[in-house]
């Protein structure tokens, strides 16, 4: 059984990587972040209502509640990761949106819910540390890094972790089939609001349709099932260091497909954003 959960954890972070790839090779194609994201999202309701329609599950208002904050939470995590790509590199976009468990921690001291502690302290000005490395805001000349794509980053950080704050308290009063609906649900809405319809329309009738819709599979549907249901065969701790694989997937992606390039700098503020934030993780479970 745990062996199971760790294959099925490791397989969806894997494929959350590989969507961040895709997600990269369109926006280099030209096509709009927003939408992009968009359609990431809808294939994923899909799968959910499907999923929903085979093992119904029932809630209640504070189910509703907290899904449709895990909504707002993917809607910012889908559209700044996909933008902050666009005005970086995959690499930096997926490494900055791991910095999620940090705000997760520093939204646990505002609520009082956690306490604070000279390591944890530590471990966020070690993350700020890896942050400034990666993104080389101290060059003159402008590092590869705009300030957009800084702030739109960390943003998919922030918005990871309302996810994982909102989805934490939701499973609480339902099950996932029905919370993830309603999160998707509630991710279409807000899209619709904001995306170049026109665009969508003509990306869906593109000869990209294809990559969107394996994007859509492998970096909504199918990952977040497997995800969730891995989740329920392992331990957190365990759980946690897994899921440094997908900024390494994204990045190994970049590398390799896409052609980028890493400075030293960047290497090392990766390397130490990503042991620190494991780190943490596994100690703080």
């Amino acid at each position: 059984m745990r062996i199971g959960g760790y294959g099925l954890v490791i397989v969806s972070t894997i494929l959350w990587g590989i969507a961040g790839g895709l997600g990269g090779f369109l926006i280099n194609k030209g096509w709009d972040p927003l939408v992009i994201a968009f359609y990431r999202g809808l294939v994923g309701l899909i799968f959910m209502v499907i999923w929903l329609i085979i093992r119904p599950a029932r809630g209640n208002k504070k189910t509703i509640f907290w899904s449709i904050l895990a909504g707002i939470g993917v809607t910012g995590n889908f559209a700044f990761y996909f933008f902050s790509m666009s005005e970086s590199s995959i690499a930096v976009a997926a490494t900055l949106m791991y910095t999620a468990p940090i705000f997760v921690f520093l939204l646990a001291f505002i609520l009082g819910i956690e306490r604070a502690s000279l390591f944890k302290w530590l471990a966020i000005g070690f993350v700020m540390i890896g942050v400034v490395f990666l993104t080389e805001v101290y060059r003159v000349d402008a590092g590869v890094v705009t300030t957009v794509g800084l702030i739109t980053g960390l943003s998919a950080g922030v918005s990871y972790a309302l996810f994982i704050f909102s989805f934490k308290y939701a499973t609480k009063y339902g099950q996932p089939p029905l919370i993830l609906t309603l999160t998707f649900t509630t991710f279409i809405g807000l899209m619709m609001l904001v995306i170049n319809q026109g665009e969508a329309i003509a990306l869906i009738m593109s000869e990209d349709v294809l990559w969107v819709l394996l994007l859509g599979i492998i970096g909504a549907g199918l990952s977040f099932f497997l995800y969730v249901r891995g989740l329920r065969r392992t331990s957190p701790t365990v759980a946690s260091v897994i899921a440094m694989v997908e900024p390494v997937t994204a990045t190994l992606f970049g590398l390799f497909v896409m052609n980028e390039v890493l400075s030293w700098s960047q290497v090392v503020g990766m390397s130490l954003i990503l042991v620190t934030v494991t780190v943490l993780s596994v100690k703080e479970r």
